[in-house]
């Protein structure tokens, strides 16, 4: 019977299609249908070819208890890896630590749920065995074509059944301050201000015709946010967004009632995370949720932001390789990266907030005072409940508007000294180590302070 299962036979674990499709009816059409939007090259027979396949993909998912990590074209049809959900993180806990020589079956497991999904049926064969696990042939209508748009098409299909890793993905995360203690229609009105700052930032950096795909998932008292494209570019347009995020939520403060506009408090990290879809009824969706370590670290830092503060994890952003070289520049530290997205903030000039066009914006992490009028950056350890402690960054962001008063967004450096909170300074880190750090004689001079 080939290197799988045919579509329909009893396979040899108990997920067999007859088990697993019983009582569960069929995948939603309309989330079939928004995937085939993009499939317009496709003739009718091509498009009704992937609708047997959603079918088939459904019933082998079997309401989560499986993933579906790998896809091949094979015969008349498509060779799949499907793999319960319990059998990656076995394998994961039983090849931790393993000897050098065995590692590079560990990486290629990971490397499964690292980026497309398109495999060779050898590849899918020996990931099989790996995990211990069957292939499953899904017969079609027809044998795949060649085009480009149905396998982007299939890798989209096949996104929706699958769990993801990201070794470098940048993440804010919004929190409302004392959340908690609110009222319930309190709760409901700071989450929907907040909402709609995130959704007027994002649409002005469409307006600026910015690369935005923009992602977020609720934390109970506010957001994390991601970018669904990958790299320091994206993540420096995550950053900015944060920025106008923020601004608009200030501007909101100064003219809304009490309780009704949420007081932030944020932190920003680059780190490692697992993507996986959020269901809708009995059916994935394309909306992913996201845990891992950035997220963890993300919640730990937020515990001893203050309100009103932006906390910058100590992260290392991994830069992209380059196709046309087949290599990789150096990948970027905190400071360098904040440099970096002061170099690239002049595509939101011109932009307006509150009706008011931006003439600049200057974004920079504090540190004390020298003797020659610049500022050094202050890394900080923070300990949270946990006897944990991190390094992060003090972040401060100046807007400044042609027409209106600037905003200022962030804690001074000099506050952080009068509270008593879990913070201590551990390194100040010259500026010029890491070329100029966002103009800061002139950030301070318009500021106040640093």
């Amino acid at each position: 019977n080939g290197p799988g299962h045919e579509a329909g036979q009893h396979a040899v674990t108990d997920w067999s299609d007859h088990n697993i499709a019983e009582g569960l009816g069929l995948p939603n059409p309309s989330s079939v249908y928004e995937i085939l939007r993009g499939g317009e090259e496709l003739d009718f027979r091509g498009r009704s070819n992937l609708v047997e396949l959603e079918r088939q993909l459904y019933m082998k998912w079997g309401l989560g208890r499986n993933l579906i990590l790998a896809w091949a074209p094979y015969e008349q049809g498509v060779l799949l890896l499907v793999v319960p959900h319990y059998a990656v993180a076995a394998y994961t806990v039983s090849t931790h630590g393993m000897a050098p020589d065995q590692s590079d079956d560990h990486d290629f497991v990971v490397r499964l749920m690292s980026g497309p999904r398109q495999y060779s049926t050898s590849q899918i064969q020996r990931a099989a065995q790996l995990l211990d696990t069957d292939t499953y042939y899904a017969r079609l209508r027809q044998p795949l074509g060649t085009s480009n748009a149905e396998v982007e098409l299939i890798e989209r299909m096949i996104e929706r059944y699958a769990v993801s890793f990201v070794r470098s993905r940048a993440v804010a995360l919004f929190d409302i301050v004392g959340f908690s203690l609110l009222s319930p229609f309190e709760q409901m009105t700071q989450l929907n201000s907040l909402s709609y700052s995130l959704n007027s930032a994002h649409s002005k950096m469409l307006g600026q015709q910015i690369a935005a795909d923009f992602a977020r998932s609720s934390t109970g008292d506010g957001f994390y946010v991601w970018n669904r494209n990958l790299g320091v570019a994206a993540d420096t347009n995550l950053y900015h967004y944060m920025h106008l995020v923020l601004a608009d939520n200030a501007v909101a403060h100064s003219r809304a009632k009490e309780g009704t506009v949420p007081r932030l408090r944020v932190s920003f990290h680059v780190g490692s995370c697992y993507e996986f879809p959020r269901a809708e009824g009995l059916n994935p969706s394309m909306t992913h949720d996201i845990v891992g370590e950035v997220t963890v670290e993300l919640a730990r830092m937020i515990e001893g932001a203050l309100p009103g503060q932006i906390f910058v994890g100590d992260f290392t952003s991994l830069r992209r390789r380059r196709p046309e070289s087949g290599t990789r520049p150096s990948d970027v530290d905190s400071v360098h990266f904040v440099n970096l997205a002061q170099a690239r903030l002049s595509s939101l000039n011109g932009l307006e907030l509150s009706g008011e066009a931006i003439e600049s914006i200057k974004c920079y992490l504090t540190g004390k005072p020298r003797d020659d009028g610049t500022f050094t950056i202050r890394k900080l350890t923070i300990s949270d409940k946990h006897g944990l402690s991190r390094s992060v960054f003090n972040a401060k962001v100046n807007i400044y508007r042609r027409a209106a008063e600037p905003i200022y967004l962030g804690v001074e450096d000099r506050e952080l000294s009068k509270v008593a909170l879990p913070i201590e300074s551990v390194e100040h880190i010259l500026p010029d180590q890491h070329g100029t750090a966002a103009d800061r004689h002139e950030a301070a001079k318009k500021g106040g302070s640093n």
